[in-house]
């Protein structure tokens, strides 16, 4: 029996390598099937399927892999559309499972997109595995294999549509073809719409977005996202609008009547507020004003009675009588009467009998006698007085001239700038429709950087050591050191002469139009160039309107020496950013010279950047021009350098430099965290012999430079300022800006669909390099009477800041008086010379350049005053500087040139004066050695 199932095994042996090399010929496919039919038959376990065929998807030209494991098995081949896959396509493994001790084999085969787009037959691409063992065969499951695509038109896209506050949205899409089927997501304003703890929102009925109950939250811009295992593919953008129709608020109570007396008129109104009518709702129908007619009772005033008879007359010598107002009294809002209602009178004619004598109503000489004596004391006091303050005044003076004229002395430092207030009367803002708003886009209150001079035909505002400077504009300080003279300077500007003198000069250029309240008149058109003629004294130069100031310092130039030295920016596109375009310009290239130039210290210049200042998120460096007009990184912000010193303020810049030539601010965002500030303003003006109106939105670098440019291209067309200008904080997240408008009343307006929301790509916004950027808005009214405008304009970066522009104005055709840009129309002084260029006096700042240039025991007195005045940094730079002390008074003047501040500046005086005295020997010998009080 044992020899008979032996044979019979080796018997299937035989058979089964029969049918193993039969696979090779595919026309032996219908022996291969009979053969593993009968294998089949044998009794026992046949092998199981571990793992089976899965469906799969070629995806562009990448191959799939097919895999089978079995156990028991001898062989495991595949199959593919009835046909035996070849041998030397298999890949075969066999192993021992540890946990079972089973035998494991596994078997994997590869597809090409190829073989599948080769195969064309009634079903998909198929394969299956068969699995031989002694006992007979398996077969595992058809796997499927398709060639995975996603179309790229939609077969239907949404739709824009304006739906009612509650009413129903629904947004139909049918994705485009593809295998597998693309499943849809949809996006509301680039951001991705969940119906996940929103009941109002069904994202899941055939690809459709379904809102039930319409919100003004869900206005919009909607698209349609499909997306596979190959591609994703976007809709066009649907616009949706929730508008809200206007309904009216409950009756006011009836007025009063409208005349006191007779036949008048009551009303009582209400407003279409409840709700206000939004983004094109219908106006609420219906009368907005009842009246109804009054009868008023006509006012009676009221009369007096007769007067009642005398009383008996009293211990006191007095009788009185009395009336009412009842003859008749006053009704219906009358008048009541006039007079007293009493009255008393003396019953003796002058006399009184007390105590049994008549006296006569005379003054005792005892009480002229006081009220003399009061008088003559008042009078003595009031001398005394006067003399002990003249002997005082006296004795303080004389004391005070036998102080010393050390500058740390504390009596020069704490008394010599006392404390002021320096307040200017806000002016309505000439730039608005409606002035009341009071908006303020003047650019020298907008940035903190002084931007003009105005004359004065006053004396010289420091000269040598005054005692007291008086300024008029509720500015007072006094010096207290030897030489006292009292000088009067005024703070406020005044109406410049018709002769400059000559050490001012004004901006050169061409004529151009600007548009004042009162009609329309010619200014002259800034080049942004500006030149002066400076000596010894030095001075300073502005280019108005652009937050740009040169400071030549006093003694910077030669004794025997004049300059004449210019300053002016550049008109044209910027070409000192990196051609990487990681780099963006900050503020506006600068040039000043002559070629030459030689001085003794180094120039003070300011320059207004946009950048929110921070080492964290940006690298600022400093370029310079070269000669071939390439560009030449001279120093990092953040680094320490001795060719020139930057100090970066909120707004402003400012810089020391030893050479002429043109100079960038460039920045390079090291995070997404960077900030770059733009300045946001709507503008409009009737469109000429039609009915459009046209709202243009300005997104420019908030540098005064750059918005001038704003300025300058309306003021050419006409446009009005419809709101004050608002800064928008841009992120350097790669994310886009958004422009919208909002809240049209579209019974009077029309915009024209799918224009209401304009956007700019990141890099249009990021790397603008101060040139000015606008869309527009073309409105049309429905009729020409329509003459208010009141709409919303939104300005926002996708998942980041926004600010809002609401939009009031007059757009009457009749209408043709337009309103000024330049609020500062006299602003034509871009030069001052010698000591009125300077806030601090020559006198005051040679002391201190002497007494904190000479060094003592504890170092360099020059260092302890740049860190009272906020300056830590690249200290190396002033230790190379013939006068460290001049050049940081230098560079204070540059950031309070706008201010005036002299405060700061004693207080840090006064603070490194108490720090001396401290320090100081208690043996009086040193003190007056080295200090004098």
């Amino acid at each position: 029996m044992g020899s008979t199932v032996k044979g019979r095994r080796r018997f299937l042996e035989i058979i089964l390598v029969l049918a193993l090399c039969a696979t090779s010929a595919s026309g032996r496919g219908a022996v291969s099937d009979t053969l593993a039919d009968s294998l089949s038959s044998v009794g026992g376990t046949l092998p199981h399927f571990l793992q089976e065929p899965e469906d799969a998807y070629i995806i562009k030209n990448n191959p799939i892999k097919l895999r089978c494991r079995a156990t028991p098995a001898l062989q495991i081949f595949f199959k593919c559309n009835g046909e035996w896959v070849h041998q030397n396509q298999h890949t075969s493994n066999e192993y021992i499972d540890h946990n079972t001790g089973l035998k494991i084999r596994e078997v994997m085969i590869n597809v090409t997109r190829q073989q599948v787009e080769d195969f064309h037959g009634p079903e998909d691409y198929w394969c299956l595995c068969v699995a031989w063992s002694h006992l007979g065969t398996s077969k595992s499951r058809k796997a499927t294999v398709r060639i995975a695509y996603l179309r790229k038109n939609f077969e239907q896209d949404p739709q824009g549509n304006e739906v009612p506050m509650k009413g129903m949205i629904v947004l139909h899409c049918r994705p485009p073809e593809g295998v597998p089927m693309a499943e849809v997501e949809w996006l509301k304003n680039e951001e991705l719409v969940s119906s996940f703890g929103d009941d109002n929102i069904d994202t899941r009925a055939d690809h459709n977005l379904i809102i039930s109950e319409a919100r003004l939250s869900d206005s919009g811009n909607y698209t349609c996202l499909a997306s596979n295992i190959v591609a994703k593919r976007r809709s066009a953008t649907a616009t949706v609008v929730v508008f809200v129709n206007g309904g009216w608020s409950l009756w006011t109570e009836w007025s009063p009547c409208s005349v006191n007396c007779g036949r008048g008129v009551q009303k009582r109104s209400r407003t279409c507020t409840n709700p206000a009518p939004l983004n094109g709702g219908a106006f609420c129908e219906g009368m907005s004003v009842q009246k109804i007619t009054c009868n008023a009772l006509c006012p009676v005033d009221g009369v007096w009675e007769e007067w009642s008879e005398w009383t008996m007359c009293s211990a006191q010598c007095e009788r009185q009588r009395w009336r009412e107002c009842n003859a008749p009294p006053p009704r219906h809002r009358g008048k009541l009467c006039e007079g007293e209602s009493q009255s008393t009178e003396n019953c003796t004619g002058g006399l009184c009998t007390q105590n049994g004598k008549l006296m006569h109503d005379v003054k005792p000489q005892s009480m002229e006698n006081s009220i003399d004596v009061a008088l003559y004391s008042g009078l003595a006091a009031g001398v005394i007085a006067v003399v002990v303050l003249i002997v005082a005044i006296t004795l303080y003076r004389k004391s005070q001239s036998e102080y010393g004229v050390d500058v740390i002395d504390s009596s020069a430092l704490a008394g010599g700038f006392q404390s002021f207030n320096f307040k200017t009367t806000r002016q309505g803002n000439p730039l608005l429709l409606n002035s009341s708003m009071q908006p303020d886009i003047t650019v020298g209150q907008t940035y903190s950087s002084q931007i003009c001079f105005q004359d004065s035909i006053d004396k010289e505002l420091f000269d040598p050591l005054p005692d007291k400077v008086k300024v008029q504009s509720s500015l007072m300080f006094s010096v207290g050191v030897a030489d006292r003279a009292e000088y009067h300077v005024k703070a406020h500007p005044e109406t410049l002469p018709a002769n400059l003198p000559p050490n001012y000069s004004t901006v050169e250029g061409k004529m151009m139009t600007m548009i004042v309240p009162n009609g329309l008149h010619t200014l002259r058109k800034s080049q942004f160039k500006t030149s002066a003629v400076f000596g010894h004294l030095g001075g300073r130069l502005v280019i108005p309107n652009a937050g740009v100031s040169l400071l030549v310092p006093y003694g910077a130039i030669a004794d025997d020496t004049s300059w004449e030295m210019y300053m002016l920016t550049n008109q044209e596109e910027s070409s000192a950013q990196s051609e990487e375009r990681c780099e963006i310009l900050l503020g506006p290239e600068i040039t000043y010279g002559p070629p030459g130039l030689n001085l003794s210290y180094p120039v003070a210049m300011t320059i207004a950047h946009c950048a929110e200042v921070s080492a964290e998120n940006w690298n600022i460096k400093l370029k310079r021009q070269t000669k071939d007009n390439k560009w030449e990184e001279i120093m990092s912000v953040n680094d320490e350098s001795t060719s020139c010193y930057c100090l970066m303020d909120s707004h402003s810049c400012h810089l020391l430099l030893d050479q002429p030539g043109c100079y960038a601010l460039v920045g390079e965002a090291i995070t997404d965290a960077a900030i770059k500030r733009l300045r946001i303003a709507v503008f409009g003006s009737m469109e000429t012999f039609s009915m459009d109106y046209s709202l243009r939105v300005h997104c420019v670098d908030d540098t005064p430079h750059a918005f001038q440019r704003v300025v300058t291209a309306e003021t050419s067309r006409g446009g009005q300022l419809l709101e004050e200008p608002k800064t928008l904080f841009f992120n350097g997240n790669c994310l886009s800006l958004q422009v919208s408008i909002q809240d049209i009343p579209q019974f009077l307006w029309s915009i024209k669909p799918f224009t209401t929301c304009q956007e700019f790509s990141f890099t249009q916004v990021w790397y603008r390099n101060q040139q000015p950027m606008h869309c527009a808005f073309s409105l049309q009214r429905h009729s020409a009477s329509t003459t208010q405008l009141s709409c919303k304009i939104s300005v926002r970066q996708v998942k980041g800041h926004e600010q809002i522009l609401q939009v009031y104005t007059s757009v009457g055709e009749s209408e043709k008086e337009t309103v000024p840009f330049f609020t500062q129309a006299d602003c034509t002084v871009t030069s001052q010379t010698g000591a009125k260029a300077f806030k601090i006096p020559l006198s005051i700042r040679q002391r201190i350049c002497t007494t904190f240039d000479t060094a003592n025991a504890k170092g360099k007195d020059w260092q302890l005053l740049a860190q009272k005045l906020n300056i830590q940094r690249n200290l190396s730079y002033f230790t190379k500087q013939k006068s460290p002390s001049a050049v940081i008074l230098s560079l204070w003047e540059a950031r309070h040139q706008g201010t005036g501040d002299l405060d700061s500046l004693a207080s840090a005086l006064e603070e490194i004066g108490k720090i001396h005295c401290k320090s100081l020997p208690q043996s009086t010998d040193e003190k007056e050695t080295d200090f004098t009080f």
